[in-house]
C-alpha cells in the first residue's frame, strides 16, 4: 500500500498517485521542459528519470525511454479491457503510470508518466 510522505500533495496528485487515476492528456507543464536534470516523485523525491531519456512521444504525457535502476516495481492491470504494465515508484508505492514497447532505441519503452507525479528539479 503506498503511503503518502508529502503533505503537500493536490487532491488531483492523490486521485492519481493513491488510486491509479490518469490526469488529463496534454495538462502538464512538463510536457515543455527541456533543460537538463532529473526528474523526481512527487510524494517521495526519489530519483526517478534523467532528462537525456525523456523525448516527445505525442501521447500528451511526459514520456521516458528509460528510467533509473531500481526507481520502480510494475504489476499487469486490466482496468481498461486488456493487459498493460502499471509502475509505482519503488520507495514509497505511488502510482505513475504505464510502460509500452512502442518507445525509441535504445530500450524501445515508452514510460508514460503521469506529470502531477513528477516533480523537475534543473541540473545546477
Amino acid at each position: 500500500m503506498p503511503k503518502e510522505i508529502n503533505s503537500n500533495l493536490t487532491s488531483q496528485q492523490r486521485k492519481v498517485m493513491f488510486e491509479e487515476g490518469t490526469e488529463i492528456p496534454g495538462s502538464s507543464d512538463l510536457n515543455f521542459e527541456k533543460r537538463e536534470g532529473f526528474y523526481h516523485c512527487a510524494n517521495c523525491s526519489v530519483k526517478l528519470f534523467e532528462s537525456n531519456t525523456k523525448y516527445e512521444s505525442g501521447s500528451g504525457w511526459p514520456s521516458f525511454f528509460e528510467a533509473l535502476a531500481d526507481a520502480f516495481e510494475t504489476k499487469t492491470d486490466h482496468l481498461i479491457g486488456y493487459a498493460r504494465t502499471e509502475y509505482h515508484c519503488k520507495n514509497c508505492g505511488v502510482h505513475h503510470g504505464h510502460i509500452f514497447d512502442d518507445g525509441p532505441d535504445p530500450t524501445g519503452k515508452r514510460y508514460c508518466n503521469n506529470g502531477i507525479c513528477l516533480i523537475f528539479k534543473p541540473k545546477k
